[in-house]
């Protein structure tokens, strides 16, 4: 029985990452809320089992993490000393503020955007693995975006936005070394640009006024395509980043990559 954990799971990608492998009928569905308790959602699976208390942004969240799967209910997946271990992790949680050099950067808001995209993963992967939630052939998929790509950004899009763009190059960087960790134990690490949704996060900050020019989807189809990239990953796709749903939502491809690019599509650094 696959065990699914979704870390960011209220909103968004990742209560529709969690819906869709709940529907599964063998899936066991882990995820992960920063409020005390369950969340009151009727749009949210039933069978998903929700982790409380669970804050990517606070130091101790690994820790947090690991115990309660310790202690949390769910069938299946057991491993070698009463251990379960889990098939996919997908971390989703995120957070944008916009900046520009007008009103110059936003001290604050760079730090919560760094800590939720770039400082948190490493401490959660390394508890799951450290905890042995991570077994061979176990699949960490990293959220990050295509803002993360350097080679990606072109002067039609101009500057700004240092600590949301710049918090994803580093996630980009830790799915990187976080392969070359985990290599040897058989895990495989991805770190994909889900697509450009509309989502609350994305409205939030104006970008809803691109929505429709830029091929916006809805979250549901972004976790169609990135459960089904997340379904055939292998070894041979570890520490690379990826865009599942390819070029058609990214304004720079064809300025900085070029014409008649393929989908799934492997972003530049």
């Amino acid at each position: 029985m696959p065990n699914i954990l979704i870390i960011g799971a209220t909103r968004g990608l990742g209560a529709a990452l969690a819906n869709l492998y709940a529907s599964g009928l063998k899936n066991t569905v882990f995820g992960t809320t920063r409020s005390s308790a369950a969340p009151k959602n009727e749009k949210l699976n039933s069978k998903i089992v929700w982790l409380p208390n669970i804050d990517v942004a606070q130091e101790d969240v690994g820790r947090r993490l690991v115990n309660q799967l310790g202690m949390s209910g769910g069938g299946g997946g057991m491993v070698e000393g009463g251990v379960k271990a889990l098939d996919t992790v997908i971390i989703t949680a995120g957070y944008f503020a916009t900046e520009d050099f007008v009103n110059g950067p936003k001290w604050a808001e760079e730090v919560k955007m760094y800590s939720t995209s770039a400082i948190s993963p490493p401490f959660i992967v390394h508890s799951l693995s450290r905890s042995n939630y991570l077994q061979r052939g176990s699949k960490v998929v990293l959220v990050s975006s295509e803002s993360g790509s350097i080679t990606l950004r072109h002067k039609k899009e101009g500057g700004g936005n240092y600590g949301h763009h710049a918090s994803k190059a580093a996630l980009n960087m830790v799915g990187k070394l976080l392969s070359l960790d985990l290599e040897e134990k058989g895990v495989v690490v991805s770190v994909v640009h889900p697509g450009f949704m509309r989502t609350d996060m994305t409205k939030g900050v104006g970008f809803d006024k691109f929505w429709d020019a830029g091929g916006a989807v809805t979250p549901d189809e972004a976790a169609k395509s990135l459960a089904e990239w997340a379904e055939k990953l292998d070894m041979s796709k570890t520490g690379q980043y990826w865009a599942p749903r390819g070029p058609g939502d990214i304004g720079t491809a064809e300025e900085t990559l070029g014409k008649g690019l393929p989908t799934p599509l492997q972003l530049p650094w």
